[in-house]
This record gives structure tokens, sequence and C-alpha cells, in this order.
């Protein structure tokens, strides 16, 4: 399937205070250097924000990460829980069309989605409130057929009980997720063939359902009001250390076939220096006022520098290849301060790629 972006696009994107602590944290996951990792949770965040991820969204993902803009686009367009189209206001509904769902009613669910929202799909409804599409297996083949509304799962259903729903959410009320036919999760539709003493009746749901019902959060989209952020491993602004399990006192170390305490009590090998290496002092390159006659250089063509990154450059006077070559370690050191994200320019060899780059042809 083609997966291009919408035609009619927002001016600009920018995260909620609380949905911007919440990326960042994401990226203090990741070693120095490879904050990129964190772009699908980021780019989901985007999209719960908003309803849908608008290119303006993507092109700030990219340069939060310090990514080239077709490397956010390429994750976006890859993976089709993006949606690349507005989505209905109140709810986006993906009904499962494959296998168990299809051969249980998937059809007639479609068939619906059709009657009461849009004949295809990917579509707003007359109101805007509603939106819907077939997917592929979601999984909860023993209650097919089913539907994603939002963040959870409707099982169990008939034609009758999603057009209630869909009734319900455009009235302003949120029906319980989980299985729509009294049953209490994916047991037999028959009853409990074993574990028949288990006490179903502890909750009034399954604990999936049960927990979205407690927190209030069915179908609601993340806005970055939610208590916690959800963000353990950040205390006070700074990355927590990971909490790993110790081993016991007289057992060995995985791997390295000695206990803790004699790993503590071998003596630590001396540097061969006793002198901390001296901070690189900084020194300002030379920079430009502007590009030479001949016009500025693509920087685009050095691996690594996207977009945004190359309008930093050029805001600190670099606009052609051979400024970038000349640079020495001090001046490496004094642009390193002024980005983003610092060990950018010796991990990806800069200086090597715009030697080359600045060679005649």
């Amino acid at each position: 399937m083609l997966r291009r972006l919408y035609h009619d696009q927002p001016e600009t994107f920018a995260f909620t205070p609380d949905n911007l602590k919440w990326a960042q944290a994401q990226m203090q996951k990741f070693p120095g250097g490879r904050q990129a990792s964190a772009i699908i949770p980021i780019l989901w965040r985007a999209q719960e924000q908003e309803g849908w991820l608008t290119r303006p969204a993507i092109e700030y993902v990219a340069a939060m990460l310090d990514l080239a803009y077709i490397r956010a686009l390429e994750v976006a367009s890859f993976y089709f829980m993006f949606q690349l189209q507005p989505v209905g206001a109140v709810a986006h509904i993906q009904v499962c069309g494959t296998l168990s769902c299809m051969i249980c009613g998937a059809e007639d669910l479609i068939g619906v989605c059709k009657d009461k929202i849009a004949d295809k799909p990917h579509t707003l409804s007359a109101d805007g409130k509603f939106s819907w599409e077939e997917v592929e297996c979601l999984g909860s083949c023993a209650n097919a057929p089913m539907a994603q509304i939002g963040k959870d799962y409707y099982e169990d259903l008939t034609t009758e009980r999603l057009a209630e729903i869909i009734d319900e959410l455009a009235a302003g009320r949120v029906p319980a997720p989980g299985p729509q036919n009294g049953r209490f999760a994916a047991e037999p539709l028959k009853g409990l063939t074993s574990l028949r003493d288990y006490d179903s009746g502890k909750t009034k749901y399954n604990a999936s359902a049960q927990l979205a019902v407690d927190i209030g959060d069915t179908v609601k989209r993340i806005d970055g009001t939610e208590v916690p952020l959800l963000t353990p491993w950040v205390k006070d602004g700074a990355a927590a250390k990971p909490k790993g399990k110790k081993p016991a006192a007289k057992k060995p170390v995985v791997g390295t076939g000695v206990t803790k305490q004699q790993a503590v009590a071998k003596p630590k090998a001396k540097p061969s220096s006793t002198i901390s290496p001296s901070p690189v002092v900084e020194s300002e390159p030379e920079t430009l006022k502007a590009p030479r006659d001949g016009g500025a250089d693509d920087l685009k063509k050095i691996s690594g520098v996207g977009p945004k990154l190359e309008g930093v450059l050029n805001d600190l006077g670099f606009y052609h290849f051979d400024q970038i070559a000349k640079w020495t370690n001090a001046e490496i050191a004094w642009v390193d301060s002024r980005l983003k994200f610092k060990g950018r320019i010796e991990r990806d060899d800069w200086i090597g790629q715009a030697t080359a780059l600045a060679k005649p042809s």
C-alpha cells in the first residue's frame, strides 16, 4: 500500500510542555549520540497529541533527534501504526480483518463502519468524529471478531454491539473495553473447562480492561497530563542509575567466575599516568557572514547532517566543505559545544567527508 503525506498540512507543530518533558525523558534511555533510537515512541507521542502524524510533527521529531528528515519519514511511512492523514476527533476504529475475525464476521463489522462512518477507510465521518480502517491480525483470535478503538480492544463484537459502541462514543460516553458478550477474558464460550475454582468476581473486568476503566484511559488520547509521566528511569531531571539484581554474597557473578567480594578485593590496575587529561581548549574557526559567490555547498551531503543541522551550521557561519575540512581539534570542540548533541563531528568523521567533498571533481 502506497503511503503518502496528507495533502493539507498544518503550518507548525510543537509538543506541549508535559509531552516535551516526556519525549526528552525517552531520549535518556539511550547512550549519548544514540538518541535516534527513541524515534518510534516520540513519533507515537506526537500522533497521540495531534490525533495523526503531520509533516511538521515528523520534521519536529527529526530535528529533536538530530536526524535527517527523510530518516524520520521512512519510519513514519513504514509502520502502519502511524496515521498519515486526519482521523476522527472522537475515535479511529481499526477492525481486524484477518482469518479468525474474518470467518467470525469481520466483514459485517466493516459494513457497520461503512454505514455509520464513511464508505471508504481513512475517511472522516460527516461530523468529523470518526474514521475507520481494516487492519491485519491484532492477536485477539479467541475473542473474534474484534476491533481496536483508540488504545483498547473491543472483542466478541456483533454488528449490533459495534453500532451501539459508535453511538455511545458519539454521545460522549466511553463503553468499557474487553469482551462484549459477557465473557470475562478469553475463556471458552461454553464456560471454563479448567481452573473452575478461579474467582473472576474479584474484579468486574479482566485485568487489562479493568485498569483502563479504573484510570479512565479508554479511547482517550495521551495529552501529556497523565500523572505520573511514566518515566521512572528519570529522577530529578537526570537519568537514574539502572537497578540490577545484586548477586548473592558467595555466588559467582555471571560470566566472571568470581564472587562480587573477590572482584572488589582484587587490586585495581594502576593507570598508566596519574595525570588527568586536560580538556581541549575551544577555538573559534574561521566563519563567513554569507556564502561565497558560487553559492553555499550542500552540507547535507555530509552523512549525519540533515536540513536542520545544515541550518545550524549556516547560522554559525559555515557554508562550504573546505571550511569544515580545515577544523582543528580546538575548533571541533568549539563547534561541538554549539550543536545539540556532542560527539557527532568525530563519530561521523565530518572532517574526512568534507575533505573528500571539497576536492574538485
